[in-house]
């Protein structure tokens, strides 16, 4: 069955971008402007998870995952804030939340926590790991078998890998700070983490280097950038 989530953001545009992101990623949504109309849209209806803005007029983001709590103790709860301090995001798993993005963030970030998030919960796959298959160059990157195929080689990819290079496909030619991709591959930081997504990298760049146009670029003190060349087409 498809997976339903709840949203609710009480910013338009970004309550407009979230749902339209989610629901290109193959999931059902239903979103609401304020934590009233969530909570009985959420009483109403069957969800699998419930994505939810802290501040939300009416009722806020917390009262709004207790009232939910009380109703359901398992459905996976991932808060969106502009709140930084520690004190709120303490607060947050004290109410049962499987994750805690602080804004801005980027919309594939929050797509891969909630796949981490399904797969832990539910065991099941997500619609974008059984579909997602991304061109990279002379490169076809199969991420629901986990795998790179060039020319007639196919290589299989571990799932840090996978999840690492899907990652770069999804921020092409753009630059990523390593930070996020620790939180979004590792959901953790650290010197040994970095270590640790440092060697992965360095797998990957051996993975890449049959084909030229594509290479994985370090970019000093800020991170990493997948720089995919447009080859000329043949006459």
């Amino acid at each position: 069955m498809p997976i339903r989530i709840l949203l609710a953001e009480d910013d338009k545009n970004m309550r407009y971008m979230l749902q339209d992101s989610l629901q290109m990623a193959g999931y059902e949504v239903d979103s609401f402007a304020d934590g009233l109309a969530a909570l009985t849209g959420f009483l109403k209806g069957t969800f699998q998870l419930c994505v939810l803005d802290v501040m939300l007029p009416g009722k806020d983001g917390f009262a709004l995952a207790q009232d939910i709590r009380r109703r359901d103790l398992e459905i996976p709860i991932v808060f969106l804030t502009a709140r930084i301090q520690k004190e709120d995001r303490i607060a947050g798993f004290k109410l049962g939340a499987d994750d805690y993005i602080t804004k801005p963030f980027s919309v594939e970030e929050l797509l891969l926590r909630i796949e981490s998030i399904l797969k832990r919960v539910y065991r099941v796959n997500t619609t974008a790991d059984t579909q997602f298959i991304h061109r990279l160059g002379k490169l076809t990157c199969d991420f629901g078998n986990q795998q790179i195929a060039f020319n007639d080689t196919v290589i299989q990819l571990t799932n840090k890998e996978s999840k690492l290079l899907k990652l770069f496909c999804l921020h092409r030619n753009k630059i990523i700070d390593r930070d996020e991709i620790q939180k979004a591959i590792w959901e953790d930081e650290g010197y040994f983490v970095g270590r640790s997504m440092d060697v992965f990298i360095s797998r990957l760049r051996k993975l890449l280097r049959d084909d030229p146009a594509v290479s994985i670029v370090n970019i000093h003190g800020v991170g990493y950038k997948l720089e995919v060349t447009d080859q000329p087409t043949e006459k």
